[in-house]
């Protein structure tokens, strides 16, 4: 899935405009800024073998999972981002253990793409955003 795909797929139809624009256009934009420093931190969890499958979580108010790299306080952005593992993921039950196989074959290439687990109000969905 593309972070495109989260984006209200009607909002350029007539009748369905609205006034507020998403929240993911402006996570696009803070990924785009962030890219460096989640690649190095993502090539780091897989170079000293923490994980071959490092998950971000893009949020904006307080989550307890993953580490906190990158705080959108201190950065002036609206998103701010943790590091996580695909095994922290399964060791909290956000992906069930049976499950975690099929993830896994989900997963696209770590040094092409960061996957984010990105959290908003209406839920949350992972998302593989390309590096530039």
């Amino acid at each position: 899935m593309e972070i495109k795909d989260l984006l209200n797929p009607d909002e350029n139809s007539e009748g369905n405009k609205k006034e507020k624009e998403s929240p993911l256009k402006s996570l696009e934009l803070d990924l785009k800024f962030y890219n460096e420093s989640i690649k190095e931190v993502a090539i780091e969890i897989m170079v000293e073998g923490i994980s071959e499958y490092p998950i971000f979580v893009a949020h904006q108010h307080e989550v307890k999972l993953g580490e906190p790299i990158l705080d959108r306080n201190e950065l002036n952005t609206g998103w701010s981002i943790h590091a996580s593992t695909v095994e922290e993921f399964v060791e909290k039950g956000l992906i069930q253990a049976d499950k975690k196989d099929r993830f896994i074959k989900q997963y696209k290439d770590p040094y092409g793409f960061m996957c984010v687990f990105v959290i908003v109000p209406e839920g949350a969905n992972f998302v593989f955003f390309p590096y530039q």
